[in-house]
């Protein structure tokens, strides 16, 4: 007569299993949270540690785990004492179940929360987020496929564990037995239908769980529409507006700072109060780690941050204020949007401890003054680049920060649109009391957008100033080529106002007094005056050699004082409007052209 089917090892192992999965789940989270942040060598000796029980037999992980709880071990001697016993109990097969799923759970899970773009990161502290609301709200969420799926794996290993379980818990039907163990008692016993019941049985489980996976994938939604503003802000720390009652003189920002890049040092210092100043210079001359610096997501060797009377950082006090606690706005180049909230959402992140209300209005006032009301409900991959810049720059303005961090916010945009976020930025920023600090490529785009700048070439300051003065007298080659300069070449004093040009073959009369310190003069290509007069000061004929049209002007490659002959360079480039140049081209060659002595730059090399 057939024995009836004993249902234990299935409950066994499903209580087993969902145990060992919940332990797994968090320690596994908690272990990966810890390896992401750690740094230093010993990072990949505690990651093989960590690991190990996966690449080692079950058996030697039992082993290993016997060593540990066993009756004559220290920890077992100890647990005893208090009534105790591991080994040969249910909690063993939960132990050695959490002991062999644990590195897939930890590795999945290290794996997802790396592959989170940590721009995003940055851009929850700088709004005011703590680490803990970082994890929760940012990349815990974008890492949660990765996570699941490596809740998936520890629940599918636990199930399947035999070795390490029957060296640790053994084979007591009704305790410890499992399906994996009862399939080796059937097996063994030479019941072989028993067995292949608890296969079965396992290997459905087991596509249950992928398939649930795959189906929960598949029906849900791509993202949570919450009302305005009321996710993304929970347990977000907004910054205090700025201290009412001071002068307009106190709001301001000065920074001394040094920091050790690869290949150079980076030296920075500005002050400025209100307005904005741009910094501008190559890729790689440290444009974006200053910023970087000022908001705390990068820590200067040395030096001295300070705004706002507030000292942000101070290497010989040891003053390091985190960036969450900065107050100051920044606009990412890549704008940094959370992409897991809506529109509303992202600009409402730094708003949590605002009333309800106040918090609504709050977002929509910053929706409505940058155009983009309509896109409340909708998500970052939803939107165009210019709607993207402009959610970024909203939800800066949210948190009323102190000082404003642009880092090259319309370099994305076309020139249609780079002038019309340009605008509203520049609208939005009409009664802003603090400093913006704007860092940019163009220096057109600079120009219009900013009141001073200040010129970085491989981690110095080569120039600064008003931006009328460092473009009428940007004072090095260097300046001069970053300010858009087109026509520098050496030069020899001839005396205290004229030069010797040897590249152009000519001398030159200028209006300054020229010194030791001159080695090279510039003209801006769009100074170059076509005039009609045949003699006169500065005043030279001129030959073309080729042109590059652009939609508004013509570019003009010339050639001095005589017919260029097959593979001569220019001497000049001269960028004309092309109502001039319609006119010109009418007329025969030679022209004449006139360098202004006011507008020679004189120039010291580096």
């Amino acid at each position: 007569m057939p024995l009836a089917f004993d249902p234990s090892p299935l409950i066994t192992s499903i209580a087993t299993t969902c145990t060992a999965t919940i332990a797994t789940f968090f320690l596994g989270l908690f272990a990966a949270r810890a390896m992401y942040e750690l740094r230093g060598p010993l990072k990949a000796w505690i990651d093989g540690v960590l690991t190990l029980p996966l690449v080692l037999p079950p058996t030697v992980v039992g082993f290993f785990l016997l060593l540990i709880f066993g009756r004559r071990s220290f920890t077992g001697q100890i647990l005893e004492k208090i009534g105790i016993t591991i080994v040969f109990s249910w909690p063993a097969t939960v132990i050695a179940a959490t002991v062999v799923a644990f590195p897939l759970m930890y590795r999945t899970s290290l794996g997802a929360l790396e592959q989170v773009n940590p721009t995003l990161l940055q851009a929850a502290r700088t709004l005011g987020a703590s680490e803990w609301v970082v994890f929760r709200r940012v990349q815990l969420p974008l890492a949660g496929p990765g996570v699941l799926a490596g809740t998936v794996l520890a629940f599918a290993r636990a199930m399947g564990e035999f070795g390490a379980t029957l060296m640790l818990a053994g084979n007591i039907p009704g305790r410890t037995q499992t399906m994996p163990i009862a399939i080796f008692s059937a097996a063994e016993g030479g019941d072989m239908g028993g067995a292949m019941i608890w296969v079965a049985l396992i290997v459905a489980l087991s596509l249950a769980i992928i398939r649930l996976l795959h189906y929960e994938r598949k029906m849900r939604p791509a993202h949570q529409v919450d009302s305005v503003g009321s996710s993304a802000a929970q347990n977000v720390v907004i910054p205090p507006s700025q201290p009412a009652g001071n002068s307009l003189g106190t709001f301001g920002i000065e920074v001394s700072a040094e920091r050790r890049l690869e290949n150079f040092t980076l030296k920075v210092a500005l002050k400025t109060f209100q307005g904005a100043i741009g910094l501008l210079g190559p890729s790689g001359a440290g444009k974006s780690m200053t910023l970087r610096m000022i908001a705390g997501l990068t820590t200067p060797d040395r030096g001295r941050i300070v705004l706002n009377e507030r000292v942000l950082f101070d290497k010989e006090n040891n003053q390091n204020l985190p960036s969450a606690q900065r107050r100051i706005g920044f606009v990412f180049q890549d704008y940094a949007l959370f992409p897991h909230l809506t529109v509303a959402d992202n600009v409402g992140f730094g708003l949590r401890q605002l009333p309800e209300q106040e918090r609504r209005a709050r977002i929509e006032k910053q929706l409505a003054s940058m155009r983009i009301s309509e896109l409340a409900n909708r998500y970052p991959r939803e939107i165009s680049g210019g709607q993207r810049q402009r959610v970024a720059i909203a939800r800066c303005m949210a948190t009323n920060p102190e000082a404003l961090l642009l880092d090259e916010p319309f370099a994305a945009l076309d020139p249609h649109l780079r002038r019309q976020t340009e605008e509203q930025l520049r609208h939005a920023l009409a009664d802003f009391r603090g400093p913006v600090i704007f860092v940019t490529h163009d220096m057109e785009e600079a120009f219009r957008f900013c009141t001073d700048l200040l010129v970085l070439d491989r981690g110095s300051v080569i120039a600064s100033g008003p931006k009328h003065q460092l473009f009428e007298d940007p004072e090095t080659v260097a300046a001069a080529q970053l300010t858009g300069c087109k026509n520098i070449v050496p030069v020899i004093a001839l005396g205290s106002d004229r030069i010797s040009v040897p590249a152009w073959k000519c001398e030159l009369a200028t209006s300054r007094r020229v010194d030791d310190s001159l080695t090279h003069i510039g003209y801006r290509s769009h100074q170059i005056r076509f005039v009609d007069n045949e003699r006169g000061e500065n005043v030279f004929s001129c030959w073309l050699i080729s042109t590059n049209e652009a939609p508004h002007e013509m570019t003009l490659y010339l050639r001095l004082h005589a017919p260029p002959n097959p593979g001569e360079a220019s001497h000049l480039q001269a960028d004309v409007p092309k109502d001039v140049w319609r006119v010109l081209s009418s007329k025969p060659q030679p022209w004449k052209i006139e360098l202004d002595r006011a507008r020679l730059l004189l120039l010291r090399g580096d």
